[in-house]
């Protein structure tokens, strides 16, 4: 299978995700496959099933959207959105946008996703105390008018 074909599928399979179907992500990955992201940094298969079991069980209605993809010389790439809701975060409704870095070993199985976004203006810039903290941290690298 081509790369395009192969991150097709990968990407068919997030827009597909539920608890239920962590199976069919199972079968795309390699053994040793690395998933890196603001919050995790993680290598097998286990693992990376670890972190989507976390996310099915600290958020309502997770829901990824493929805005886009492409195939580069040494990678592809899959521009998402993420939305859901935060269960332990008074049901905290986020939204996400993101880019995945993903690499294919020669058996066409997933080596390594990389995910690219703005956790402190995504994530935690949603919450009272630190909303508030990461702008005014953020001014000082932003050139006065």
């Amino acid at each position: 299978m081509d790369s395009k074909t192969t991150l097709a599928a990968y990407a068919a399979c997030f827009e597909a995700l539920t608890p239920d179907r962590l199976e069919t992500l199972s079968v795309l990955l390699s053994d040793e496959v690395r998933f890196r992201d603001p919050f995790s940094d993680v290598q097998g298969r286990q693992a990376v099933l670890g972190i989507f079991r976390h996310m099915f069980e600290a958020m309502e209605e997770p829901v990824f959207k493929v805005l886009d993809q492409a195939v580069g010389k040494q990678a592809c790439y899959l521009k998402w959105r993420f939305s859901g809701r935060i269960k332990g975060a008074g049901r905290r409704e986020i939204e996400i946008t993101g880019m995945s870095e993903v690499t294919f070993d020669e058996k066409g199985l997933v080596a390594s996703h990389i995910d690219h976004w703005d956790a402190a203006s995504q994530v935690f810039g949603l919450f009272p105390v630190l909303g508030p903290l990461l702008r005014w941290l953020g001014r000082g690298f932003t050139p006065a008018k």
